[in-house]
């Protein structure tokens, strides 16, 4: 039996580090702890392809926490599918659970529904929160760097969206919205 491990976390300015930590103190060597940075919300994940391609049967997968292997239940059921199939279990840290029997499977795949359960409410919190800042006023991008002042005056001279874009180094696409946006 070999041990491997698989780490991830969703975007690249979060840690590896705790997850990897967890993982070697489980027993897992470095040259077999496999991460993404990525969202677990699909499969197509480079370290987790490449685990799946390293993994035989007999071998057993450490992952810290079940949302930390995916958060969609249907990736997730496909994951323990495949691994199961070719004789691979996979067990979560954090949770005290693995896929070994038939009941870690049943539990893994209703926590990997809650999982998904979780991150949809996340996705709602957020857009909800967005709304009503913008309904409060908050504007969100970047700020404008174009100068208005000189755009409005470069038209009252005359010139057109085409020759007005040429001078300020912006798109006439943006001249046109911004005058419409000043009322020009």
């Amino acid at each position: 039996m070999r041990l491997f491990g698989y780490a991830r976390v969703s975007t690249s300015q979060q840690s590896l580090d705790g997850q990897v930590k967890a993982l070697k103190e489980a027993g897992v060597k470095s040259n077999r702890i496999f991460t993404d940075k990525v969202s677990g919300s699909h499969i197509n994940r480079d370290g987790l392809h490449s685990l799946r391609v390293k993994v035989e049967e007999g071998d057993v997968i450490l992952v810290k926490k079940l949302d930390r292997l995916g958060r969609d239940t249907a990736d997730m059921i496909a994951l323990i599918k495949e691994f199961d199939s070719i004789g691979v279990a996979i067990r979560f840290l954090d949770d005290g659970i693995s896929t070994e029997g038939t009941m870690g499977k049943m539990v893994v795949t209703i926590l990997s529904a809650v999982a998904q359960a979780e991150r949809q409410r996340i996705l709602e919190r957020t857009n909800e929160g967005r709304i009503e800042a913008k309904a409060k006023g908050v504007k969100f991008g970047r700020k404008r760097t174009v100068d208005t002042e000189k755009l409005r005056t470069l038209r009252k001279n005359g010139l057109g969206a085409t020759d007005i874009a040429r001078q300020m180094g912006i798109g006439r696409s943006t001249v046109y919205k911004l005058l419409n946006e000043t009322g020009e």
